[in-house]
């Protein structure tokens, strides 16, 4: 009866496992024989919801205006700043961005960027205290001077991702080869000891950004650095007697704070 028993029930086990096996092995099966093999990569990006290929945030044959300028300026008078004291020094940081693109298609433009920036750093006195008065380290400053001019060009494409159908607000993507150059002159200490220096400078660069539209045509944008290859070189010339070399090479695959960018363009 035992046995009897068992049979029974491991009978009624398999006719009710049977079924459940079959229900969720139709349509794995179903699936695989109705669907594509892989859509398409537009298709691929419509159903991630993430762009309307039929919505044109940028249309084809319009020109882009625009820019970014800063300004800042420092004056200090006896001033301190955790171990250094009695710092008077002044200067200021200017810098312009103009920059002019074209629709080649639909939510794609081309154009160029140019970039000018001077700025200018002159230190009269400064001390530098690290323990007492007694044993501790002790560094002044006497005199400073610095100025450096800074300009570069450089071709971008940007491709705009529009956010469904929203006509006011997308994101977009910017990729940039830019080439540059500098001049910095160097002065310090009495008697002065000075030093002049050129450089060029070539990069590589993807900065994404957001973009929204405050009227029909003006538009405030946003962008950050988050990839970048870039190459220096510069030429030092200390005091007309001595000659120096610097090249440097930087490599970046992060979020650059100081590279956050905020400009207003024109779409017409």
């Amino acid at each position: 009866m035992g046995i009897l028993r068992c049979t029974i029930l491991l009978l009624s086990l398999s006719a009710v496992c049977l079924p459940a096996y079959g229900r969720h092995d139709e349509p794995a099966a179903s699936a695989g024989t109705d669907s594509p093999a892989g859509p398409a990569v537009e298709e691929m990006r419509r159903q991630r919801g993430l762009v309307d290929i039929s919505h044109v945030f940028v249309p084809e044959g319009q020109w882009i205006f625009g820019g970014t300028a800063s300004y800042s300026a420092h004056a200090n008078d006896d001033y301190t700043f955790f171990i250094v004291e009695k710092i008077n020094s002044d200067g200021y940081t200017f810098k312009v961005s103009p920059l002019i693109g074209y629709a080649l298609r639909n939510n794609m433009a081309l154009g160029m960027r140019f970039v000018y920036g001077r700025s200018l750093l002159k230190v009269d006195s400064g001390e530098l205290n690290l323990g007492d008065e007694e044993s501790g380290t002790h560094l002044t400053a006497e005199y400073y001077y610095s100025l450096k001019h800074s300009y570069s060009a450089a071709a971008i494409w940007r491709q705009y991702i529009p956010l469904g159908r929203n006509r006011r607000i997308a994101l977009f993507n910017e990729m940039s080869l830019t080439l540059g150059g500098h001049q910095k002159k160097f002065a310090a200490d009495s008697p002065v000891r000075g030093t002049y220096e050129t450089g060029y400078s070539v990069s590589l660069g993807v900065s994404p950004g957001l973009i929204a539209f405050a009227t029909n045509t003006m538009a405030v944008e946003v962008n950050v650095g988050v990839m970048g290859l870039s190459y220096t070189h510069a030429h030092q010339d200390h005091n007309r007697v001595r000659e120096g070399d610097v090249k440097s090479s930087l490599m970046n695959f992060k979020i650059n704070l100081l590279s956050i960018g905020l400009g207003v363009s024109f779409y017409l």
